[in-house]
């Protein structure tokens, strides 16, 4: 299991290096397409590359006790660990009171031989030259990955949840 400090760690590391230019739509599932770039413990020069789809369902207005209703499809037990962290205060996190639920596959993973710096900058040129929207590099950490994935996730959140309250407002549902 996971400790308290193994997953702050990992918040506190992971960094978003390129965000989508789409946030989570407020009515349909949104599906972002990752590359998680993360340096292997105790080897130099090689860096772990895990390639995936994360899907963000619709938020959802939820009851004050929605929080049980969190669920992370195909993520094991970091995901769990992070589920009773956020369950016993989450540090500030409060912005999920309106609640997702998350699913990631078609994850892959390779190992290259070159810095992270080298990989990252090469991933965000492919991804500027496909003009594709939701498609994000996060540089994480390697033995808590799923955790940095889920920073990404919950940073997409914060980034959306004022678009998706606007439209909840406009359509009379707030």
């Amino acid at each position: 299991m996971y400790s308290d400090d193994d997953i702050q760690y990992a918040l506190e590391t992971t960094k978003i290096v390129h965000e989508p230019d789409r946030r989570i739509e407020t009515f349909g599932t949104t599906s972002f397409q990752f590359t998680l770039v993360t340096e292997l413990m105790d080897s130099v020069s090689q860096v772990r590359v895990r390639k995936g789809t994360i899907d963000a369902e619709r938020p959802r207005i939820l009851r004050p006790e929605g929080y049980e209703d969190l669920s992370f499809e195909g993520f094991g037990e970091q995901a769990e660990a992070f589920k009773e962290w956020f369950k016993r205060g989450g540090g500030d996190m409060a912005f999920l009171k309106y609640g997702f639920n998350f699913a990631k596959h078609n994850v892959t993973e390779s190992v290259v031989h070159e810095g992270m710096e080298a990989v990252c900058d090469r991933v965000v040129e492919e991804i500027r030259s496909s003009g594709n929207p939701f498609r994000a590099v996060i540089q994480g950490v390697d033995d808590t990955w799923e955790i940095s994935l889920l920073k990404f996730s919950m940073e997409m959140i914060h980034q959306s949840q004022g678009i998706n309250v606007f439209d909840f407002k406009r359509r009379g549902l707030l």
